[in-house]
């Protein structure tokens, strides 16, 4: 029999390629199902998954085709398509390549979202008049995320970059799946609960509209609602509409666009507090040129070359006019130099300094807890493994040798219990607690209760 020669992996998927590529059955093919994670490309290329209940498949719509579309295909929508099957060999896979596309009625993920807006737009949820502003200067800020996505890096790093003076904290949660809506729930109310934070980021990542579902629960939208900080959405990019965005107070494109709204950058405040200053002091300086030059006009007034021809009542009121001059002049600086003062100290709040000190200080805080924890946990551990140790003891079989007692086993090292398991001319060990002696049996006496 001749012995067959293994094939590569590449003659494999090339076999299969045409098998697909010659079966009727799947170059002309007619097919439906809902649209899911639809990206369209900058070339005009649209890529999608086609599902239904029990299976999905990927599909590709090249700018030539897609763009005699005669509607816009969003997540959710039900279509019909045309095109046929292949291979992807680099890759292993098998997906369609789709020629034309129509509208089949609406996904049932897309008709529960827009039931839920009606209703809750009803609602008034949506109303700008419930619309909270946000803070331009905050001292803290709160991201509801999944701590190990990339939108919490993106977050983070843009805080970073644009304001790192200010603190934030970040409240895990749970953004996908069946128990992301109580996750994401519980973070707000926790974190209004807390009371530490000015605005709250919430969102993720981008996804397909199952993957950002959590945020078209109405427990999301309530409990966006009812919080009390200000709240900027940011679910997946920018294309992506969620009830979550509808709620919140600010909709922020994506992750990093959230960032960047919920937090000032800081040059553009040093600039600006700059500009500020430059206009105060031009402001003081030209209405001191202003109030110099009228003293001077009324000082050389021909009236003021005559003193001795002036009533009384003139004199007094230029005396009157040249004290009003200078309380003005005194007002405005005093209040100049506050104002410059507030901001000076405002701007003082924010030395990085004074939060590393902050740090420092709950770092040292934390360690000694750590540390009293850890005796505690010690000690707790050490009592624990004494008890062990005694009941351990206590079963030790051979423990009862120092109590006088012995251990009778057979030739086969078998623990005798019983008369009825010897017989005469047996050799036996018999185990104490200082050795081990060997004997043979020379007569055997049951009890009478035997």
């Amino acid at each position: 029999m001749e012995e067959r020669q293994p094939l590569t992996v590449k003659a494999l998927t090339k076999y299969i390629k045409l098998k697909f590529d010659y079966d009727k059955n799947l170059q002309h093919l007619l097919l439906k199902g809902e649209l899911s994670n639809v990206k369209r490309h900058s070339r005009g290329h649209l890529y999608f998954t086609l599902k239904d209940d029990e299976a999905q498949i990927n599909a590709v719509m090249f700018a030539s085709a897609a763009s005699h579309l005669t509607f816009v295909p969003t997540e959710g929508m039900q279509v019909v398509v045309k095109g046929h099957i292949t291979v992807y060999e680099a890759g292993g896979s098998y997906s369609m390549y789709v020629k034309e596309m129509t509208e089949d009625g609406v996904g049932n993920l897309y008709v529960a979202f827009t039931q839920m807006k009606e209703r809750l737009g009803a609602e008034g949820l949506f109303d700008a008049r419930f619309k909270q502003p946000i803070p331009t200067y905050p001292q803290a800020v709160g991201v509801i995320t999944s701590p190990t996505g990339a939108a919490i890096r993106d977050i983070l790093s843009t805080i970073k970059r644009r304001f790192p003076l200010v603190k934030v904290y970040v409240y895990p949660a749970l953004v996908q799946g069946e128990q992301a809506e109580a996750s994401i729930v519980s973070c707000i109310k926790q974190a209004n609960e807390m009371k530490l934070v000015d605005t709250l980021i919430v969102g993720r990542g981008g996804g397909s509209i199952e993957d950002l579902w959590a945020f078209n629960k109405e427990g999301v939208a309530r409990a966006i609602f009812e919080s009390k900080i200000p709240i900027i959405s940011a679910v997946g990019h920018e294309t992506d509409f969620t009830i979550a965005d509808f709620v919140a107070d600010h909709r922020a494109p994506t992750p990093t666009g959230a960032a960047e709204m919920a937090v000032p950058n800081l040059p553009d405040v040093l600039k600006h507090f700059n500009q500020l200053n430059v206009r105060l002091n031009h402001n003081f300086n030209v209405q001191f040129e202003q109030k110099k030059n009228q003293l001077a006009q009324l000082s050389n007034h021909y009236i003021m070359k005559n003193p001795h021809a002036l009533f009384e009542q003139r004199l007094m009121h230029v005396n009157q006019l040249n004290d009003k001059l200078q309380f003005v002049l005194q007002d405005q600086l005093t209040k100049r130099k506050a104002q410059f003062a507030t901001d000076y100290h405002r701007l003082i709040q924010f030395n990085p300094m004074v939060k590393v000190d902050s740090s420092k200080q709950h770092v040292a805080f934390l360690t000694q807890q750590l540390k009293a924890l850890m005796s505690e946990h010690l000690s707790e551990h050490k009592q624990n493994y004494h008890v062990l140790l005694t009941k351990l003891e206590m079963l030790n079989p051979l423990s009862i040798l120092k109590k006088g007692y012995s251990v009778i086993t057979d030739e086969n090292e078998e623990m005798i219990t019983t008369v009825q398991s010897m017989r005469v001319g047996q050799i036996i060990s018999v185990a104490l607690d200082d050795g081990t002696v060997k004997a043979s049996i020379k007569e055997i006496q049951p009890s009478e209760s035997n």
